[in-house]
């Protein structure tokens, strides 16, 4: 496939790209599961970890590959009731650091720098301004759930 000039071809996302995969195969195991939830800010227990992992690993192989990431993040977030929408709100939460009820460039860009990306602030602005249905600048919990629920 022939890319025009100045475009990037676009590859699907990798949990290498967010390093949730530090050792880069392609899954996260266990540990690597531990270290991305402490980096968001949660002090989920071992008990819990493993039931977030049982849960999410489909194959039931001890990892949780992209696919089956993305189809627990949009179980998540298609849910109306219950603990997944509960758990949609946790992850709201730990993003919402001021606990004002949206999201802010300046908040994403905090979380990702703790989580090692190197993202700017106008980076983070772009992400924002992608889900930002009403146009205030931030992201609040319904477009937060719409995003997630994306196909």
């Amino acid at each position: 496939m022939r890319i025009p000039n100045g475009q990037k071809k676009k590859s699907r996302p990798s949990f290498n790209t967010f390093r949730f995969d530090t050792n880069g195969d392609g899954k996260i195991s266990e540990e690597e599961l531990i270290n991305v939830l402490k980096s968001l800010g949660s002090d989920a227990s071992p008990e819990e970890v493993k039931r977030i992992l049982t849960e999410t690993d489909t194959n039931s192989d001890g990892f949780i590959s992209l696919d089956e990431f993305v189809v627990f993040c949009k179980g998540i977030a298609g849910e109306c009731d219950g603990d997944g929408l509960n758990d949609l709100k946790e992850a709201f939460k730990l993003y919402d650091q001021d606990n004002n009820g949206v999201i802010s460039a300046s908040e994403l860009h905090q979380i990702l720098s703790g989580m090692g990306l190197n993202y700017t602030l106008k980076d983070c602005e772009n992400m924002i301004n992608s889900v930002d249905s009403d146009g205030d600048g931030c992201v609040d919990f319904e477009e937060f759930r719409k995003m997630m629920s994306k196909n």
